[in-house]
């Protein structure tokens, strides 16, 4: 059974409202109270000689993406509650979108645009709003600039690698306190894109994953403090290497919970040297969540063609097919991960070991599950970097038949989620200097049941 996802292209089209309908729908809105539709905005940028300013959504302006265009670097746009539906992209460097209450601002795709937000302006940020019901993504980051290439996957149609001297990478972002939810591909995205942040934010109902990191080097990010469910796949690592942490997150309850992967569909690959540190990876055989392009289901972390990886002090627990998975992927053999001192819950496999060669993994001090082989080449269970072939490849359990997924369009929406503190008066912060220092130390083993 593989459990990776399968690049492909999207079957969504951008598509606009007829005018007349268009009308219609803003006076309903209008009635209905909501703001995405209010004419109370004078749509001009408050005058306040160099200094950074407040643009205010609705009363100064009509919707976010006129606020967004009239603003300069340093200013905020900050956004009141209500339903925007519209699309938002944010070029101008050093902008900080955030909405005055997480669960109340919402960017509405309505099942009919592509993007929620997307941004290339450098150092910008988004916090503290929701994005939902859009046919590719929730939230994306990217210095891909071509919007024709920035639907189904940022890296182009039909995920072709990515031409990284035309487009390179965004310097600088942040995604904090987001909630993103049933959008067609991925929650929040940053591909070729660096120095940045992705924290305290939410995705589910997502048919790849709630959280992608892709085709960076060095990635020089943090994803940290966040929660995924009901994804097809929790997180998703793939071709992003170097400098990049995930640290203190929540991954449960999706089909596969996350996957670290080598491949030549996009640019910079393999994959490797990412750090993995105190996370939970719990109960991901959820059957109401969309289904993986390639069928995967009941797997805490697959790696596929990754390398050099740190997994340390994470609890992986009631995954029904296994733990930790690991096997060569497009010609890229999975190679020298380090899979130690996790809390691997009883009732599982804890490591399924389905490449040809040992290639210099560890995987010791995970408690006494079972793996398959059993027993592990000593090489593996020694941390042993010689190289040897193993005798006998791991396979997963039988699982039966595995439960069909659903849309995304039909997961139920997420709870309110907790937003960031004095929204509406807290002063801006561009993504500048991220991620800062990182110290893993602070990140410890997480309590069952979490």
């Amino acid at each position: 059974m593989r459990f990776i996802v399968t690049k492909r292209r999207a079957s969504c089209t951008w598509r606009s409202l007829p005018a007349a309908m268009a009308l219609a729908l803003c006076l309903l809105s209008a009635l209905l109270g909501l703001a995405a539709c209010g004419q109370q905005g004078s749509d001009n940028r408050p005058e306040r000689g160099n200094s950074p300013a407040v643009l205010r959504v609705p009363s100064q302006f009509s919707s976010i993406q006129k606020a967004v265009d009239s603003a300069r670097s340093g200013d905020m746009v900050l956004v009141s509650s209500g339903v925007y539906r519209e699309s938002v992209t944010i070029r101008t460097p050093r902008i900080v979108l955030r909405g005055t209450n997480r669960s109340k601002v919402v960017v509405d795709g309505e099942f009919q645009r592509a993007n929620g937000i997307t941004v290339t302006g450098a150092a910008s940020v988004v916090e503290n709003l929701t994005v939902r019901n859009n046919l590719a993504n929730g939230l994306l980051f990217t210095g891909v600039t071509d919007e024709a290439l920035q639907g189904a996957g940022a890296g182009g149609a039909d995920y072709d690698p990515l031409d990284t001297a035309k487009f390179p990478a965004l310097r600088g972002f942040r995604a904090s306190y987001v909630t993103a939810y049933n959008n067609a591909l991925y929650g929040i995205y940053a591909f070729d894109a660096r120095n940045g942040v992705i924290e305290y934010s939410y995705g589910s109902g997502h048919a790849d994953s709630g959280i992608y990191v892709g085709q960076c080097k060095p990635c020089n990010t943090v994803v940290r403090k966040n929660r995924t469910e009901h994804n097809a796949v929790g997180i998703e690592v793939t071709n992003a290497s170097e400098d990049l942490y995930f640290l203190d997150n929540t991954i449960r309850r999706n089909r596969v919970g996350m996957t670290v992967l080598s491949n030549n569909l996009e640019a910079l690959g393999p994959q490797h040297d990412a750090v993995f540190i105190g996370n939970t990876i719990s109960d991901n055989n959820d059957d109401q969540s969309p289904e993986q392009a390639d069928g995967g289901f009941g797997i805490g972390v697959g790696i596929s063609g990754g390398r050099h990886n740190r997994f340390e002090r994470n609890r992986v627990e009631g995954n029904r097919a296994g733990a930790f998975v690991l096997r060569d992927e497009q010609g890229y053999p999975v190679l020298g991960n380090r899979i130690q001192d996790n809390a691997v819950g009883d009732g599982q496999l804890g490591l399924a070991m389905m490449a040809a060669r040992t290639g210099g993994n560890c995987y010791i001090g995970n408690g006494r599950t079972q793996t398959s082989p059993h027993p592990l080449p000593r090489v593996v269970t020694e941390c042993s970097a010689r190289d040897t072939a193993v005798p006998v490849r791991g396979n997963l359990p039988q699982l039966g038949t595995i439960p069909p997924g659903v849309s995304f369009r039909a997961v139920p929406p997420p709870p309110a989620q907790a937003g960031m503190q004095h929204a509406a008066h807290a002063p801006a912060r561009p993504a500048l200097q991220l991620p800062g220092k990182v110290d893993v130390t602070v990140y410890h083993l997480p309590q069952p049941g979490r």
